[in-house]
């Protein structure tokens, strides 16, 4: 694959280094994703030289080597591989690599010994040391009492390496550049092989999404005590609640450990009172948001494709952990004789729905939906696991908030809101998110179902798929975030339940529709519904997962045809 790496930043399983370049002034930056996307991540601006003269250059990406050659001499060049996960190595011909640090104010760089630079970033409380290898590497990086007035760096004419570190540095013998590169391929040939495959129609996509979603790993640090992938190294490099369940969804199949780990980051930080973080990095653990229960629905899935998940172990953790949540939205979310509620937009994952327009707190069908499914998955595993009585409460539990669904958010026009203290009806009615009740399509009398399904279909379907807002409503924006692109996500949690409840030419015809259109506009965070042109984060790993789960179910019912 020819990487693209303004859409898609250039990085290694594993690795916090990236590279990329600023859509708007085609700058490059080594970058690093420590810290989560409110860290700055930016570590240097790199260009090359020749006789001290900045020079145009070109780009040959690929999965696992990142080239910059001057235009006017393809000879000489300068090439980056990160055949470790902390290391980055540059190695350099004919030309001058100049790295000019993206500082703040106490930010230091020293020489550590011959030939070695340590720099100490303190915002991103994160160490480099740069070494040579073989070559030349000048520094520039006059001292101005607490820290660097600026720091240039040059290379020439050979080896070099960038290595990140919490504390100490500890010396080593860094492996030489083409050992490094092959191991690289090597490594990532074996994770596309496991994950992907060949598709005569979809390869362009398929490379892509396989390439997300190993680029996006990053390793064991801080909080963070296992492999864990982020939605993106571009802008959203943070694991957020929801978006890790549909990437350790596609993982289940063939790296289970790791799939697993994606859910054991939020069962390992879920706060005393149930609820699980909104977002988690290496460095911090947000509440302020807390998204509908979504694990029991996904384990369920992940004990259908690998045993590894029906451990009995495994199954209680999970099983532990979804009853502490649902506790959560009892106790915490729930006003007597209400249905549980958002306190904000961001809380649902649709931040700004049109359903949140009137107000808050919102007690929203989709919420209820979500936690009724999960009441019905945890009485098969209480099942499974031998606690009877509390299977028989879980049913009780999702019988009675099934009912108050149906009485508080259903009427003939089909599902609505309720908003504020007097959790007044809401008119606003052309959000997607009313029609996600389909998650519980087989409680739902056939009418209702029916109805959803006609409403889904001729209020909702465009070329790509279901936009998020109806097309003809005065709420629709394009690009709007949640008022009218197409995710990922919900497309796959509506083509699921249309083909697990009775309409399996429409979920399927959806599902065809989201394949295709990731030809058009990649492994976006969001698309156009009418034009399939991707919108926000260009490089985002819940679409690739989605995207790589959906082919393979289409693969499955060929198959099975």
């Amino acid at each position: 694959m020819n990487l693209d790496i303004r859409e898609i930043p250039f990085s290694r399983f594993g690795s916090y280094f990236c590279v990329s370049k600023e859509k708007d002034s085609e700058e490059i930056y080594i970058r690093d994703v420590h810290g989560g996307d409110e860290a700055p991540s930016k570590l240097f601006k790199l260009d090359l030289l020749l006789g001290g003269v900045e020079k145009e250059f070109d780009i040959l990406a690929t999965e696992t080597s990142l080239r910059f050659y001057l235009v006017e001499d393809l000879g000489k060049y300068a090439e980056i591989i990160i055949p470790e996960e902390d290391e980055l190595h540059i190695e350099v011909n004919g030309v001058e690599v100049r790295l000019q640090a993206s500082k703040v104010k106490y930010d230091t760089l020293h020489e550590y010994d011959d030939g070695m630079y340590e720099y100490h970033i303190y915002p991103k409380e994160l160490k480099l040391m740069l070494s040579r290898c073989s070559g030349e590497m000048a520094v520039d990086a006059p001292w101005n009492v607490i820290g660097n007035e600026f720091i240039d760096i040059r290379m020439k004419n050979g080896h070099f390496v960038i290595e990140s570190y919490r504390t100490v540095f500890k010396p080593k013998e860094y492996t030489n550049f083409a050992a490094g590169k092959e191991k690289v391929e090597k490594l990532y040939q074996e994770w596309f092989d496991n994950m992907a495959g060949k598709d005569e129609v979809y390869q362009a996509s398929i490379d892509r999404a396989a390439y997300i979603t190993w680029s996006s790993i990053v390793h064991p640090h801080g909080l963070l005590k296992n492999y864990a992938m982020y939605m993106s190294k571009l802008w959203m490099y943070n694991i957020w609640s929801w978006d890790n369940c549909f990437n350790a969804l596609h993982l289940g199949r063939n790296y289970p450990e790791l799939a697993y780990a994606q859910l054991k980051i939020f069962i390992d930080t879920q706060d005393e009172s149930g609820a699980y973080p909104d977002f988690v990095n290496d460095k911090f653990v947000s509440y302020n948001c807390i998204k509908p229960p979504l694990f029991a629905y996904v384990y369920e899935k992940l004990m259908e494709v690998n045993d590894y998940f029906k451990d009995v172990d495994r199954l209680r953790t999970v099983y532990e952990s979804t009853k502490n949540i649902t506790q959560y939205f009892d106790l915490y979310r729930t006003y007597e004789g209400r249905l549980p509620h958002y306190k904000h937009g961001n809380d649902s994952g649709w931040d700004n729905a049109s359903l949140f327009h009137q107000g808050l707190p919102i007690e929203a069908p989709d919420l209820a939906s979500f936690l009724i499914r999960t009441y019905d998955i945890l009485t098969k595993f209480a099942g499974i696991l031998g606690e009877e009585e509390e299977a028989k409460q879980f049913k009780e539990k999702a019988d009675a908030q099934f009912a108050l669904l149906m009485e508080r958010l259903h009427d003939e026009k089909g599902f609505f809101g309720r908003v504020g203290k007097d959790a007044e009806k809401i008119d606003i009615r052309s959000s997607l998110i009313l029609r996600l009740p389909v998650l519980i399509g087989y409680r739902l009398d056939t009418k209702v179902m029916d109805q959803l399904v006609t409403d889904l279909v001729e209020n909702f379907e465009t070329k790509y798929g279901f936009a998020t807002e109806m097309p003809s409503s005065s709420f629709y924006k394009e690009n709007g975030y949640w008022l009218g692109p197409i995710w990922a996500p919900v497309t796959y949690l509506l083509v699921d339940s249309l083909k697990s409840f009775g309409y399996s030419k429409i979920g399927e015809r959806i599902s065809e529709k989201f394949l295709k259109l990731t030809l058009v506009g990649g492994m976006a965070e969001n698309f156009d519904p009418h034009h399939g042109n991707g919108l926000v984060d260009t490089s985002f790993t819940w679409t690739s997962s989605v995207f790589l789960e959906l082919l393979e179910n289409s693969k499955g019912e060929r198959l099975h045809a």
